[in-house]
């Protein structure tokens, strides 16, 4: 196989070189990574003296601290990865995400996220309706509460249905569902179980999920991402999204911004990444008396009205029971996410009180503009 090594000054030229004889590979050559300053000179290591990749099938690590501790390993695993090549060290080995091949559409889209809660749903959802005014779009989300089998909503779900659904034992607040009844686009709806480090799924339904998107003949596919994990599937493009006080450069972060194309954070400034703001819009007009119930940070003070009581807390079950313990509102206006339809609107139909479904809208001329250069032309 061929093979580059990287390696550095504190190991003598010597023992790199009897290294390299024993190792089974097929040496392209080696990088310096650090330490030059302790060498004579330009060393010989046998091999040529790279200064990237070349046309390398594996990154053998023979470097050590203090030259390369973890975090620079990490950083240079997800080199590795991002280029479709395995890095493997002493006690250690990483291989890159594989992405199932499918029939695609004009443009198929993957959403992904430096972690949970950073605004994937959202961006994503908000990339299929900008795209869908010109486009015939379908979602597919992945998620660790998704249905066994994919499956497709092609209307948007009311109320009273995803109650239904959560009676009968469903996550109801699963993004395809949210994606159908908040950004009014066919979504299907698929599972995941386990990630890895690079976003690697241990087992989904999410191909047979793009088979199933694939039937309807659209022009595009957004997959909608779950957690740190990427949709197993190859895609033309990829958008991550990202925390305001994400570090991209560290861990496997660093990979996830070398396989995309566009990078937005959500709620916050920064140099690297294509700024998005959100505001919470209530779907349907609240009236009374006006309890809001958001995942996030959005400002509840967008839904207008008397607004008596704010929690963010849908992704916390205990911390929301003792909430709704004695909370009197006339309109619960709600977030489709975490435990909103089998807490809270459950407690809210117990009392009478009017459910109304909430929206982030994104607000980001440089992503829209990013988004439509991507649009393409139907024949």
């Amino acid at each position: 196989m061929k093979a580059v090594a990287l390696v550095d000054g504190e190991h003598a030229p010597a023992v790199v070189r009897t290294a390299l004889a024993e190792l089974p590979y097929d040496w392209a050559g080696v990088i310096l990574v650090g330490g030059a300053e302790k060498l004579r000179g330009t060393p010989d290591y046998g091999v040529p003296l790279l200064d990237g990749f070349c046309e390398a099938e594996v990154v053998v690590d023979l470097s050590d601290e203090p030259i390369l501790d973890p975090a620079a390993r990490m950083r240079w695993a997800s080199r590795a990865l991002a280029a479709g090549l395995s890095y493997v060290g002493a006690d250690f080995r990483f291989d890159p995400p594989e992405y199932a091949p499918w029939e695609r559409p004009l443009l198929s889209l993957a959403v992904i996220g430096t972690g949970k809660r950073v605004g994937k749903t959202t961006v994503a959802g908000h990339a299929a309706r900008v795209l869908a005014d010109e486009l015939d779009v379908v979602v597919v989300a992945m998620g660790r509460g998704g249905p066994d089998e994919p499956e497709l909503v092609e209307t948007a779900p009311s109320v009273d249905e995803l109650v239904q659904l959560s009676r009968e034992g469903r996550h109801a607040a699963s993004d395809h569902l949210e994606t159908a009844a908040v950004y009014g686009v066919p979504a299907i709806g698929c599972r995941r179980a386990g990630g890895g480090l690079a976003g690697r799924v241990f087992v989904s339904n999410v191909l047979e999920g793009a088979r199933l998107a694939a039937e309807r003949r659209p022009d595009v596919v957004v997959f909608d991402a779950s957690g740190t994990a990427i949709p197993p599937v190859e895609v033309d493009r990829r958008v991550l999204v990202v925390g305001p006080d994400d570090d991209l450069d560290a861990g496997f972060a660093l990979y996830r911004r070398l396989v995309s194309d566009i990078v937005v954070c959500v709620g916050g400034g920064r140099p690297d990444a294509l700024a998005a703001e959100t505001r919470l819009r209530a779907l349907e007009q609240p009236t009374g008396r006006i309890a809001v119930f958001t995942a996030g940070d959005a400002d509840a003070s967008e839904i207008g009205g008397d607004v008596v009581h704010v929690s963010r807390n849908l992704g916390n079950r205990d911390a929301l029971r003792a909430e709704l313990d004695g909370l009197d509102a006339d309109t619960y206006v709600l977030e489709l996410k975490g435990a909103a339809v089998d807490l809270v609107a459950e407690h809210a139909l117990a009392r009478g009180a009017r459910v109304v479904l909430a929206a982030n809208d994104v607000f980001s001329p440089e992503l829209d503009e990013a988004l439509l250069a991507l649009a393409p032309v139907p024949a």
